[in-house]
Parts: C-alpha cells; structure tokens; sequence
C-alpha cells in the first residue's frame, strides 16, 4: 500500500489549547505524525511517497474563498494587531444571532473558528495545503488505479465546514479528497459523475464533512461516533440528521454510549456498510480515526489494538477503491500500531 506523507505537517505546532481545563498542551502534535511513520516503516511500509503540488481548484471546490483567504492571512493580521505569536485563538465567537461578519480580517477570528482549542500560528495554512495535498494525491492514485491509499494528514480535517474550522482541522482533507471524484471530467480517467461514500470512524462526529455534503446526492456520509449529548463537537452528528433537499437520505449518523467495546462496533460497522453498499459508490473515503482505542486520553470506546484489525478486515471487504485519511487519534504510545493494525488487513484483502 502507497503511504503519502508530508514533513510539512511540522510547520504546524501550537504550543497550547484552551480547553474545560484551561490552558492545556496541544494534543494534536507533530509527534502523532512521527509515531505513526515510525511504525509503519518498522512494520515494512516502505512505500512512502511526497504528495503532488496542485492547484487551489480542488480546495475551492470544497472551501469558500473568503474563509481561504482568511486562513492564509490571519496570523499576519493577528500579530500586526498585537496578538501573541503563540497563536491565534479566538475569545468571542459569531452564535445564532450574532452572525454578521466583520469586515476587518483580525475581528473575524470568532466567525471563522467554532471552539478556542484550534489556533493557527504562522505556518498553520501551509501545513494544511500540505495536508489536503496528500489526500488528493491518493485520490488521483485511486483513479490511476491503486486498491487502497493511506494519506497520513496532519492537520486532521473532518470538522472542518466549507467556511468554519476547529476540532485541530482547517480543512477538510476527505471532503476534498471525495469531491475530486464527483467532477465531470476532473481528471482524465474519468468520463462521467462518480458516486462516492465517505465512512467517517473517528471518536468524535465529522460534523465538517456532514456540513459540505448536506445537500448532495453525490456522496454518501456515514458516521460512526460518540453520542454529540456528551461529546465534542456537541451540536452536530445526532441520528435525526439525515440531509436536506437533494441530499435528504444521504447522511446517516450512528451516535454510540460509551462503553463501547468490539462486538457492539462492529455490529454497527455492519449497519453502516450495508448503507454504503447499497448506495454502490465507485469509491470509498474512510475518515480514520484511532481516539476510539480504549487508552486514547480524548475517548471513552473500548477497543484494543487488535480491534482494529477486524475493523480494517470488515472495510476491506467491500472491495472498493479505498483512500484511508488519518483523522483523530491521540495515544502516542499505540497510535502506530493501531494504524498499522488497520492498514494490514487492507493489504491482507
């Protein structure tokens, strides 16, 4: 299996996040990148490979310009304000009937972001072209005809909306990725429209990827998470959420009570694969996430390392051109291992 993978991702490096308890560490650190590239290479993935360069036209696709343009410029703006160079987090956030945007770049922080445990710091945007730049190109490899892709993306992007970011994402990698196999003659090994579902098996909702695909019959989004009544992101990812207009049907949300061991997520897995296969998409995106293993420090779930070896094995099944974005996942420890676990039965299939 081809790993795309970027030392870029190490431009991005808060110190900190604002959390329940206060300033705290920065959770999603370059070290989860490295741990897991440590792993894999340790267990024989040798084929690793730089992501291509590629124009703006396939993050436009997914991200409104204005919020782009925000992203790449906000830090500069920040710090010429007098912001600290620690990081841009917001401290007033645009809710419900506050939601004008402000015309000047530095005030619109709490319009653009939905919690205080994202910051951006100078580097932040690069990282995250990088980032969505390894999920296109194993979108592009897919088309060219690989089985399966793993793009190691660091920053994550599965809460990241088409013009909102938190949850450590800016954007949205799998999104991204999905789109470029909905476009009519996108590339030159597709002739028409391709149908594309999106599993999404991080702890947390992918409540970015169920707002960009809302509306849309083209993709498919299923979730499998912690119920949104007692976890991050909280206002998104219920099981009444199912799409609207052309989209109604086309997002189904599993929210699950804690605990949750193997035989219970697997049973849902089941529930979740049969939707994706009888909307027969030509492609699969699954939005990876490792904070479901049962020591991860941001999860409640109870899944071992071994768990997600089945899991990969009940994926794989299906058969389907399959691009792995890494999401979530934050036991420095055992992240590598849990990705290699996962990976394995891809490779087994």
């Amino acid at each position: 299996m081809k790993i795309i993978y970027s030392e870029t991702h190490k431009l991005h490096a808060p110190l900190h996040e604002f959390t329940k308890h206060g300033m705290t560490p920065y959770s999603e650190s370059p070290a989860r990148a490295d741990k897991i590239l440590f792993e894999l290479q340790k267990s024989d993935f040798a084929d690793i490979i730089s992501p291509r360069q590629y124009s703006l036209d396939s993050i436009r696709a997914v991200h409104d310009l204005e919020y782009l343009h925000y992203l790449e410029n906000i830090y500069a703006a920040w710090i010429a304000q007098g912001g600290p160079e620690t990081g841009v987090i917001p401290d007033t956030f645009a809710v419900r009937t506050m939601g004008k945007r402000p015309e000047k770049l530095f005030n619109q922080t709490g319009y653009y972001c939905f919690d205080a445990q994202t910051p951006i710091v100078q580097k932040t945007y690069e990282a995250a072209l990088s980032s969505a730049y390894c999920a296109l190109t194993g979108a592009e490899m897919l088309l060219e005809g690989e089985a399966a892709v793993y793009a190691l993306c660091r920053p994550p992007g599965h809460h990241a909306g088409r013009d909102v970011y938190g949850g450590y994402c800016y954007l949205n990698n799998a999104a991204i990725a999905a789109t470029v196999f909905t476009i009519v003659n996108q590339s030159s090994y597709l002739s028409k429209e391709a149908k594309v579902a999106i599993l999404d098996i991080d702890y947390h909702h992918g409540n970015g990827t169920q707002d960009i695909f809302y509306d849309s019959n083209r993709v498919l989004f299923v979730s499998i998470h912690a119920n949104p009544n007692r976890a991050y992101p909280f206002f998104s990812g219920f099981a009444d959420e199912y799409g609207v207009g052309a989209g109604y049907g086309f997002n189904h949300n599993f929210p699950l009570e804690a605990p949750v061991d193997e035989g219970q997520y697997l049973k849902v897995l089941d529930q979740a694969i049969e939707l994706i296969q009888k909307f027969s998409p030509g492609f699969l995106v699954v939005s990876l996430g490792f904070d479901t293993f049962r020591d991860d420090p941001l999860g409640d779930f109870d899944l071992s390392l071994e768990s997600f070896s089945h899991i990969g094995e009940q994926i794989a099944q299906m058969r389907l051109p399959t691009l792995l974005v890494q999401e979530g996942g934050y036991n420095l420890q055992q992240l590598g291992e849990c990705v290699v676990n996962m990976l394995s039965a891809f490779e087994r299939r």
